[in-house]
């Protein structure tokens, strides 16, 4: 679940620079767990908690992450497949998602540590339905597959829930970017971010001087965040309240509970330079990864317009007349809440509400990237977990800093990343858990203190 603590009431939202990421080192954790495959033996029901940080977890070995003095990360899990998503439960079960891309295993799996060492040495698959989205909310499991959303209830102490899931939603849009966000508001709503199936609705996807259809008929049913009932059966799309629009893939989606409102952290655009000619600079730095504060109604302006991070505005996007400069008709859609680097990737987002980690944490938005791949034949970038102080309210306040930083792939190997960070979940007592769908790893940050 989204652990959360109250927060205070709506404050500005500003846009902020991007500076170098600070001084980190590498840290440590136990060696990979052993091989357990799923579905292995029985599980018991037995209730337990799991154990709070302790340097003891932290073995002097390499994890795969370059995290701040007086953090440590253990690995949960190792070789998974492609993990998604992923959610803790208040008595520290693990539960992930695994997409099926790449012929790689699809569906639901269940995680446990059983002797407190930061290992789950138990594993179960229930369910074999590919999918990202994933949350525990009010007692129940909420899984997004591509074309819809199922739930479980969870029995306390029970690992793995018993029973077909309930379907809520089904239907949904598939291609494209097809992989589905889950963020819940606490009075009975579930937002489900809904990508775009084209990079920006040209008469012929990314191709060169294909001009933008228009009006974009993706908009109608795609590129957008939307509302449903969490707790109401076989919906339909047409069910939901399209909440926010022009947001191309806003994968990384999480409610802020005292601005009242879900947040989204948007895919942006790609090939500037293959499809129109731009500089191969200019493609790798244009446009931001927008995050979005989602008032109802809210229009992020894609695919007509993107956000040129060192002009801090909106402008035309080429497939619609844009040389680059030009405003135009982009007058008036949502600026970003902030801009992070182009092309990083963006695949979470978590508001932290935990007391775990340093006061400087405290309600600030970790985002995880999983790494670049149109900003060739330039070096490639993110593939890492990003740290953006807020206020209380829910509005940035100061620039982001790169927290934990897997390898970036070398020069030419764009597809070569051995960790891609994709999820993140708090745990009970404020550990935060990242999943990495290249390596099939879970890896759960602890503060400990400086050693």
């Amino acid at each position: 679940m989204r652990f959360r603590l109250a927060l205070l009431a709506v404050a500005p939202l500003a846009l902020a620079a991007c500076p170098p990421a600070p001084p980190a080192r590498e840290t440590a954790s136990v060696p990979p767990p052993r091989a357990n495959p799923a579905d292995a033996r029985p599980l018991d029901t037995t209730p337990w908690q799991s154990a709070g940080p302790s340097p003891a977890m932290c073995a002097r070995v390499d994890v795969g992450l370059t995290l701040p003095d007086g953090f440590c990360a253990v690995v949960v899990a190792d070789s998974l497949g492609p993990v998604r998503h992923l959610d803790v439960s208040a008595s520290g079960d693990v539960y992930a998602s695994l997409s099926g891309r790449r012929d790689g295993p699809a569906g639901v799996i269940a995680l446990r540590d059983a002797d407190g060492d930061g290992r789950a040495e138990v594993r179960q698959k229930f369910e074999n339905r590919g999918g990202s989205g994933l949350q525990i909310h009010d007692g129940w499991l909420y899984f997004a597959m591509n074309d819809g959303v199922v739930r479980w209830r969870l029995t306390p102490g029970q690992l793995v829930p018993q029973g077909q899931p309930e379907l809520l939603v089904s239907g949904l849009p598939v291609g494209g970017h097809a992989s589905k966000a889950l963020a819940f508001d606490g009075r009975g709503g579930m937002f489900v971010s809904i990508g775009s199936v084209s990079n920006a609705c040209q008469e012929q996807d990314r191709q060169s001087r294909s001009t933008g259809r228009d009006p974009c008929p993706e908009l109608a049913t795609r590129a957008g965040i939307w509302r449903f009932d969490a707790n109401r059966a076989n919906q339909a799309p047409a069910a939901g309240e399209r909440w926010a629009t022009g947001i191309r893939n806003g994968y990384a989606l999480d409610f802020h509970p005292a601005a009242g409102v879900p947040f989204t952290v948007s895919h942006g655009r790609d090939n500037l330079s293959s499809n129109w000619g731009f500089t191969e600079q200019q493609n790798a730095d244009v446009p931001a990864e927008e995050m979005f504060r989602l008032d109802r109604g809210t229009d992020g302006g894609w695919p007509y317009c993107y956000f040129d991070p060192a002009a801090r505005r909106k402008v035309l996007a080429p497939e619609y007349g844009g040389n680059g400069t030009q405003v135009g008709r982009c007058t008036g859609k949502a600026a970003p809440a902030y801009a992070f680097p182009a092309h990083w990737a963006p695949n979470d987002l978590l508001f932290y509400t935990g007391t775990q980690f340093p006061t400087q944490y405290w309600g600030g938005a970790f985002v995880a990237f999983h790494g670049s791949w149109n900003r060739a034949p330039l070096p490639q970038q993110g593939f890492n977990v990003t740290f953006l102080p807020m206020t209380a309210a829910g509005a940035p306040s100061g620039p982001h800093f790169v927290f934990a930083q897997a390898p970036v792939p070398a020069p030419g190997q764009q597809g070569g990343a051995r960790h891609r960070p994709t999820g993140l979940a708090q745990g009970p007592d404020g550990s935060l858990y990242v999943s990495d769908d290249a390596g099939g790893r879970i890896w759960r940050i602890m503060y400990v203190g400086d050693r």
